[in-house]
């Protein structure tokens, strides 16, 4: 790859797309596909043994589910290195079900970041719980541990670590947190499989975790989730809710009845013989999109007021997605003008992630009915604030500064990735040099 000012200077003779010249980039990428002959031959032996599902939804010995749902429980479990992995039919009923396995009270509090897909806090609004927003780490965009204790009170309950983009958040922190407050932690790691946090794996450090096996994800079942734990008790109670808790305590001894509002969050035996598959290639999938995002991070790192991902001590990073910082005061020119002019040359870009606490359900503070529950009922503390201003950190990345690259969007050549960074210094050859 050529040098920053090589590439800059070569760039400048150009005309941006925007302008009338021609894009850097003039094929689309194509969608990232992880699927192959392996997970087409899975499928078809047991479209041929006709069992698609094997579950009950009762106390007999198919209530766990078929063969291929227990044997990837099994390599699920074998890979991560806990007790207990279970399939969900997503991963947001894998939250749902972490959640009521943590004998969470109604108007107990769970403290979550706003920087994470919805459903992180949908999922404890689920019980009737109450998400209190703490700001973010603004290298990371995970949970940062002093706005998390400045958060604390007497109703909080737990801390759910959401690992966002592709690496963990600082769990010493958090654990040292939680021991001291005796709080339980549910790590959302679905956007972060195979990540590594000080030799352990992402996901397994919380009392509860799990990961996503969404279409977009680095490996993918169509759908669905899976849940990690090494304790007994909160394993048995997911188990539970995810397939119709209440009908089976009945034949279940000594088995404590809160939050046993069963659902079917089962995942199928297709799926399953899939996500077998698709185990098996989680680690060179994870190492080929960690070296394309290495490589357009030392292609771009050079551009003025452009900050590429930072990755913690101890951390690695899996790059879901691939998260930067603009910094307006140095490029002159906004993260949206940027974004707009790379579009042209051919680089789709998010201007936006999440401020879940903007969302009009937290704004108008109504989630079931009409009547402000359950922050109405005399369960909830009253003093809840989700006002703007409340998580300055995600709030400002939002509006001024925040660019993210699917790099799970797509399928990229090292070619792909080259032309990406020609196109980055193609916009700050004209874009950012002519407003400075």
């Amino acid at each position: 790859m050529t040098n920053t000012n090589e590439l800059l200077d070569a760039m400048r003779s150009e005309t941006l797309a925007l302008e009338g010249g021609a894009p850097v980039i003039t094929h689309e990428f194509p969608r990232y596909n992880s699927l192959g002959k392996e997970e087409q031959d899975a499928v078809q032996k047991v479209m041929e043994s006709g069992v698609l599902s094997q579950f009950l939804g009762c106390w007999h010995d198919d209530f766990y589910g078929g063969s291929k749902v227990q044997a990837f429980e099994a390599q699920c479990a074998e890979y991560f290195g806990v007790k207990h992995a279970i399939t969900v039919n997503s991963w947001t009923s894998g939250l749902i079900a972490a959640v009521g396995a943590l004998d969470i009270e109604p108007g107990d509090e769970i403290i979550v970041t706003p920087w994470t897909m919805c459903a992180s806090a949908t999922a404890i609004l689920h019980w009737n719980a109450i998400p209190v927003f703490a700001d973010i780490d603004p290298k990371t965009f995970n949970l940062d541990p002093e706005s998390v204790r400045r958060n604390i009170s007497e109703k909080t309950r737990a801390i759910m670590a959401v690992d966002i983009f592709g690496q963990s958040a600082d769990m010493d922190a958090l654990r040292a947190i939680a021991d001291e407050f005796n709080l339980k932690i549910i790590s959302d790691t679905a956007q972060a499989p195979a990540a590594q946090y000080k030799g352990k794996w992402a996901g397994t450090l919380g009392d509860i975790g799990g990961y996503s096996l969404n279409y977009h994800k680095h490996i993918h079942t169509g759908e669905g989730g899976v849940v990690v734990t090494n304790d007994d008790a909160l394993a048995e109670r997911v188990r539970l809710i995810r397939n119709h808790a209440e009908a089976v305590l009945p034949d279940r001894e000594a088995m404590p009845i809160n939050n046993m509002l069963g659902y079917n969050f089962r995942l199928g035996e297709i799926e399953c013989a899939i996500g077998i598959e698709q185990l098996k290639k989680l680690n060179g999938l994870v190492e080929s999109r960690r070296a394309l995002a290495e490589r357009l991070a030392a292609g771009i790192c050079e551009l003025p007021g452009l900050s590429v991902p930072y990755v913690a001590d101890g951390n690695t990073h899996v790059y879901y997605v691939f998260p930067l910082l603009v910094d307006p005061d140095i490029t002159g020119v906004s993260k949206f003008e940027i974004a707009e002019a790379l579009k042209a040359e051919g680089v789709i870009l998010a201007t936006q992630y999440q401020n879940l606490h903007l969302l009009p359900m937290y704004q108008q503070k109504t989630a079931y009915g009409s009547s402000g529950f359950p922050w109405s009922a005399d369960f909830t503390r009253q003093d809840i604030s989700y006002e703007k201003g409340i998580c300055p950190v995600a709030e400002d990345m939002n509006d001024r500064t925040y660019l993210g690259f699917g790099m799970c969007t797509y399928d990229l050549t090292e070619s792909d990735v080259d032309l990406i960074i020609r196109a980055f210094h193609k916009v700050w050859a004209h874009k950012v040099e002519m407003s400075r």
